[in-house]
């Protein structure tokens, strides 16, 4: 199923929150977008759905950000792939592990190559200025819960 909607800045923490509150073990959301879409916003939104009480720090340098209960309810890893120079790198990541019993966000899923995940939810952000676009191709896992209509 394909899903397509115009947002402001302003929808981004409602639209996030309600993925992040869909979120289950087992789950992965690309987040794909050029720089400054708004991917971190997204995830963030994501996180606080979830219990994050503060910020979340862009994943950007540290490349993986595990958060975990009590911190929030679901244990939940965000990604950001942009440093990230070959396939050979993600092996090093351990990124399958975090999904035994909670999610991956992953940011610039263009670097997973082969290493993508078939079933999971592609969220693409375009657009710029005071405007998005999120267009999603949503997984047969995700059809029953995916909380935007």
């Amino acid at each position: 199923m394909s899903f397509s909607c115009a947002y402001d800045l302003e929808d981004a923490d409602r639209i996030g929150a309600a993925i992040g509150a869909a979120l289950m073990p087992g789950d992965v959301v690309l987040l794909s977008g050029d720089l400054g879409a708004g991917k971190t916003t997204l995830a963030r939104a994501m996180l606080k759905a979830r219990g994050l009480a503060g910020e979340a720090p862009s994943p950007t340098f540290a490349i993986v950000q595990p958060y975990a209960p009590p911190e929030v309810d679901l244990p939940i890893a965000h990604v950001d792939l942009y440093r990230i120079d070959g396939e050979d790198e993600l092996i090093e990541l351990g990124l399958d592990d975090y999904l035994y019993d909670g999610a991956l966000l992953i940011e610039w899923p263009d670097r997973l190559g082969a290493q993508a995940w078939g079933d999971a939810l592609a969220l693409t952000i375009s657009g710029g200025g005071d405007t998005r676009v999120l267009t999603a191709e949503v997984p047969p896992a995700w059809e029953a819960r995916w909380p935007l209509r």
